[in-house]
């Protein structure tokens, strides 16, 4: 992946002086982030919503879009990613959990945990390794959190605090990135971006009307300086956060955690020193690689679930895995090759 190493040194980077510097005021930001969130709402319904063209049309779609954002937000704060330590997550019964067809043969959990049954996909059990700083064995995928201080399931990275340029707080969630909430923090990303777009591109005539350049009178009930500074705020979130989620969307296209992204280009030096090529056994192609991400599609979930806010399960518990036919490990790459958490500290 190119620039993969520079990328995950940045996310690295933010997550360590993230801990340092809210470490127990995590959760105060998390608070922060939603009445900012909350705020953006405030400004485009009072000040933006009015004014739209084909309200019936528009206005539940913009409720839709606030909806997904606050719930997947919600849930990317309040699902843990995953521990080793935890049993197997099943499907919830309340409201708010997604409901696969009730077509045959899509409803049965194969072996290891993996919920999905498509033809021409290979499933394996983890491979185990051992974890050194928690001593305990772990299926593939997993990786300790120095911050969390334990494995997690597909781990991608901790999210304490985001920063961007100007010191401007951004989408911590205040835990791990893993298994069960990340496909909630990309959603949460996607429709923050979405978001804070149709706020620019429709409030711009708004924003020179709170700074007194048209001369037209203020008639909302958002004051003239809070939604100035909503607006440059999303303009800032739309660039940063879009960044975040192609660099995540990219990833996912190939079937890379951010971890991985990083492991993976050290796999293809040591491949070609060898005169050899790294494949990624996990790699189905892109659209398949997608539709497992979000667990959409045949033996997952209706398409509408990337639109209704609603809970559902990864497609695996984590102990077992799709990949390529014919592959039940990487190739070109060795036993005993793959770097551990301590090497991926240095790398």
């Amino acid at each position: 992946m190119i620039c993969a190493r520079r990328v995950f040194r940045c996310f690295k980077t933010l997550e360590r002086w993230g801990n340092i510097i809210t470490g127990a005021a995590g959760p105060y930001f998390v608070g922060l982030a939603v009445i900012l969130i909350s705020m953006g709402a405030v400004c485009f319904f009072d000040v933006i919503a009015p004014s739209l063209s084909f309200p019936i049309i528009t206005l539940p779609i913009c409720v839709l879009i606030a909806l997904n954002l606050f719930m997947h937000y919600f849930y990317a704060v309040t699902v843990k990613p995953g521990f080793l330590d935890e049993p197997p997550r099943e499907p919830g019964t309340s409201f708010l959990w997604a409901r696969k067809g009730s077509k045959k043969g899509k409803q049965k959990a194969l072996t290891g945990g993996v919920r999905w049954t498509s033809r021409g996909v290979n499933i394996t059990p983890a491979a185990y390794t051992k974890c050194f700083k928690c001593a305990k064995m772990r299926p593939e995928r997993t990786h300790h959190c120095r911050i969390c201080n334990k494995c997690v399931l597909k781990y991608d990275h901790h999210c304490p605090v985001s920063f961007v340029p100007c010191g401007v707080t951004t989408t911590g969630i205040n835990q791990c990135v893993g298994l069960h909430n990340e496909r909630h923090f990309v959603l949460f990303m996607a429709y923050l971006v979405l978001s804070t777009f149709c706020l620019c591109v429709s409030g711009y005539p708004n924003f020179f009307d709170s700074l007194g350049v048209t001369y037209h009178i203020w008639d909302h009930h958002v004051p003239e300086i809070m939604f100035a500074m909503i607006y440059i705020l999303s303009m800032v979130l739309c660039f940063a956060v879009g960044v975040m989620l192609s660099y995540h969307l990219y990833g996912i296209s190939w079937a890379e955690t951010s971890v991985e992204g990083q492991d993976h280009e050290e796999y293809r030096k040591k491949a070609k020193q060898r005169n050899e090529d790294f494949v990624n056994s996990y790699d189905l192609g892109k659209r398949k690689n997608m539709a497992f991400f979000f667990n959409i599609g045949e033996g997952g979930y209706p398409l509408t679930t990337l639109f209704i806010p609603l809970r559902i399960n990864p497609y695996t518990d984590g102990y077992s895995w799709a990949r390529r036919e014919g592959l039940e490990r990487h190739k070109g790459i060795r036993q005993g090759e793959e770097l551990t958490d301590d090497d991926e500290e240095d790398v």
